[in-house]
């Protein structure tokens, strides 16, 4: 996914309110066609089917697909097969930079694609720029969806994007210096600081901090510790009037952070950025915070390694990182919408298709019959999934992009030493002074 840059996610979060790219994959698999007849042997297809004839094309005929520079080579040879098969041209547009806002600007201007991959926390923005359409689910297919993957790509009752990769955070470990999965940070701790004393490594935990904070890498800690960023509504949306950031769990996770920060046991470092993953991979630190995006560096390390669940705080709730979607969304302006919408369901929706991505960027499969057969061949991506059942879903709402900054350089100061309490207020209150002047 990686920013599609998925892989800087974690460190881009903490600058930008809005997430940069996050774009496409698809390399074509043989056998029968997605988008017509039955799923692949042993697995179900998102979509039973049209009983009629496909949808005819637009004038003009086209679906025009946004996707990563990356990624759009491997995606071209499923257009090729589906657009042969409707009697229409699909073109897939490669895209490297600011892909959200590009998205956003040229659907209002009537000229963007009918089909872009993003991000699950692009949602809010999209909504709220009347830019993305609804995508037409029957019950019985969103029973073949993890639920949490159609969840985060839903808002207002509506079923927004089509979901094809799950993502979270897990703890990779180097299992020469930690055999075990600790059960909790402590136990992380005692083992990572055993390490170092030993000479056997140098930092104790390869988690991204940086100098301007990392919400994103720290939440599931901060979740641990009773922390929020907003309270819930009885239908089940985001509260954002409920601001948890500097109330008593926000400082509860804060006075950890000091206590394990850099004048304290050391276990979370500035220093400590976007070379997590290399620490790890060189063999300098046992520990590493990160998603499916390291899992290829790491592999090519040839270094012994598991992976499980990152540990909550002995005594405390369990650790909850967020749990990202990677999801192909409908134009509200689309050209042929049923056109965009066969495609979807019956192309990127089926066994085929989401193994395809998958193979792509291997990352477990929103599509639970998908999700199992990339289990039995790869234990890692089971490992992603299991880690994930305790996530929660990265709020899609907006007002996220007032989260970011402030609460990630507060944390970073709490690392460095200040006050917790008083850096979580004034945390909150930066939060509180942005949502009212509407940013």
């Amino acid at each position: 996914m990686r920013h599609r840059t998925i892989r800087h996610r974690i460190t881009r979060h903490r600058r930008t309110a809005a997430l940069g790219l996050l774009a496409l994959l698809v390399t074509a698999c043989g056998g029968t066609s997605p988008s017509a007849g039955p799923a692949p042997a042993g697995g179900s297809a998102a979509a039973d089917g049209p009983t009629t004839a496909p949808p005819a094309a637009a004038d003009g005929g086209d679906l025009v697909i946004w996707a990563q520079t990356q990624q759009a080579a491997a995606l071209q040879p499923l257009a090729d097969r589906f657009g042969k098969e409707h009697g229409v041209k699909v073109t897939v547009a490669p895209q490297s930079v600011n892909t959200q806002q590009a998205y956003v600007t040229a659907t209002n201007a009537g000229k963007g694609p009918d089909l872009v991959v993003g991000a699950s926390d692009w949602l809010g923005n999209l909504v709220q720029n009347g830019t993305v359409a609804p995508v037409p689910l029957t019950a019985q297919q969103k029973a073949l969806f993890q639920p949490a993957a159609l969840e985060a790509v839903a808002q207002g009752g509506q079923q927004y994007g089509l979901p094809y990769a799950t993502e979270t955070l897990v703890l990779f470990r180097n299992t020469e210096l930690a055999p075990a999965a600790p059960a909790t940070f402590e136990d992380l701790a005692g083992t990572a600081q055993d390490a170092v004393r030993a000479g056997k490594a140098e930092v104790p935990l390869a988690l991204p901090v940086g100098q301007q904070g990392n919400a994103y890498a720290l939440q599931p800690l901060f979740a641990s510790a009773g922390g929020y960023l907003f309270g819930s509504k009885p239908d089940g949306g985001w509260d954002t009037a409920d601001l948890g950031v500097g109330g008593p769990g926000s400082i509860a996770a804060g006075e950890l952070f000091k206590q394990y920060g850099e004048k304290g046991a050391g276990l979370f470092n500035r220093s400590v950025d976007t070379n997590a993953i290399s620490l790890f991979t060189g063999r300098k630190s046992p520990y590493l915070v990160a998603g499916p995006w390291a899992l290829g560096q790491v592999k090519q390390a040839g270094l012994p390694y598991a992976i499980s669940p990152v540990p909550g705080w002995a005594g405390k709730g369990p650790a909850r990182p967020f749990v990202g979607v990677q999801a192909f969304y409908l134009s509200a302006k689309a050209r042929n919408q049923p056109l965009a919408q066969e495609f979807l369901l019956r192309a990127i929706g089926s066994e085929e298709g989401q193994l395809a991505l998958y193979q792509a960027s291997p990352e477990p499969p929103a599509l639970t019959s998908a999700l199992t057969r990339a289990t039995a061949g790869d234990p890692d991506i089971g490992a992603f999934a299991a880690a994930g059942e305790a996530g929660q879903p990265l709020p899609t709402v907006p007002a996220m992009n007032a989260i970011w900054g402030p609460l990630g350089q507060a944390e970073a100061s709490i690392v460095a030493g200040a006050d917790p309490a008083e850096t979580m207020r004034q945390a909150g209150e930066a939060i509180r002074a942005a949502l009212a002047g509407g940013h």
